[in-house]
């Protein structure tokens, strides 16, 4: 094996062929529920990055989401913009609402920090589906799609590559300097701050950097589905955005896509079972946090990158003998002393 190799990048790798290769062997039905999952997945793995990185626990997050979706559903519709100027705008949109949260929420923290941006996301819903006028309420907003045939493989790819760009965004983000400062927030934003980190700016810099991604998912959500509504902010879709994301792996990016995918796929196998369903989810996510507390994702990887135990490691034994057994030097003298 090569320097730097880990295992764990062998089973992501898999993971990714395995999503490219999937809809030449699956059905209809499970290609649409793939193209969902990676909205969910884009939310989870960005949602991670704002809480379990910088420590920013947020209900705000799916408020983002149906803000891109708005967002760019009403600008093509009502103003007639072409898609090349409604995503950036929409991004810009959401990037300065986001830096706006942020520089509110600045000396909030814990439960404070949760309720607050749980208002902002119930205030959000009722404005909603207050302004009938313009977001035609719990009715629904009609959104085109972007591409013709009925078929849901596009949708498929466009999500899996948004998930992947987003990922690669994040990462890259964390490899820096403003990672390393995030950390250290998440940890002791008190300490971090002593230290001469700019705790201010770096907030923003998230939940800016969290809130672009949200919309961008949003976007997607809302070309891919065609119908927007309220229902995108109740409390119960941030509650299975933050289950998949602790399930897969809160401190793992990669981790909290597989959880979204996971989740999502196992709660349309269990559709059934109707709200059984949820109650088998909260059972999961009680285990999760039992056995594997950092995520099954993390878990996985801690397995499979443990390093082998050396020979030395091993128990003294005959040389062709069980592990445990005194060397055959030693037996006469010392296992039956007289």
């Amino acid at each position: 094996m090569g320097y730097g190799f880990k295992r764990s990048h062998m089973l992501q790798g898999l993971l990714l062929l395995l999503a490219l290769a999937a809809p030449a062997v699956a059905g209809p039905y499970w290609i649409h529920v793939g193209a969902l999952a990676w909205y969910y997945a884009v939310l989870a793995a960005s949602w991670a990055l704002l809480a379990g990185y910088a420590g920013q626990f947020s209900f705000a997050h799916v408020a983002f989401a149906a803000l891109g979706g708005y967002g760019s559903a009403l600008l093509a519709s009502r103003l007639g913009m072409p898609l090349v100027l409604v995503i950036p705008l929409t991004l810009l949109i959401a990037m300065v609402l986001g830096a706006l949260m942020g520089a509110l929420v600045l000396r909030l923290s814990g439960p404070y920090l949760a309720l607050f941006t749980l208002a902002i996301a119930e205030i959000f819903r009722l404005m909603l589906v207050a302004e009938e006028d313009i977001t035609r309420g719990s009715l629904g907003l009609q959104v085109p799609g972007l591409f013709g045939g009925g078929s849901d493989v596009p949708y498929y790819y466009l999500g899996l590559a948004l998930v992947v760009l987003a990922l690669m965004a994040m990462n890259g983000l964390l490899a820096t300097r403003i990672g390393f400062f995030l950390r250290a927030i998440r940890e002791d934003e008190g300490a971090a701050q002593a230290s001469g980190v700019n705790t201010t700016l770096h907030k923003i810099i998230v939940f800016v950097a969290t809130s672009a991604i949200a919309s961008i998912a949003g976007i997607y959500y809302s070309h891919f589905v065609g119908i927007l509504s309220p229902n995108m902010v109740i409390l119960p879709e941030m509650g299975l955005v933050i289950a998949m994301a602790v399930i897969g792996g809160i401190e793992s990016l990669p981790g909290a896509v597989v959880g979204a995918v996971v989740v999502y796929a196992l709660s349309e196998i269990l559709r059934d079972y109707g709200e059984w369903r949820f109650v088998l989810l909260g059972l999961a996510l009680i285990l999760v946090q039992r056995f594997a507390q950092n995520g099954l994702f993390p878990f996985i990887e801690r397995y499979l990158d443990a390093p082998p135990v050396p020979p030395s490691a091993q128990p003294i034994g005959r040389e062709s003998g069980k592990a445990g057994e005194l060397p055959a030097k030693m037996e006469g003298e010392y296992a039956n002393p007289s």
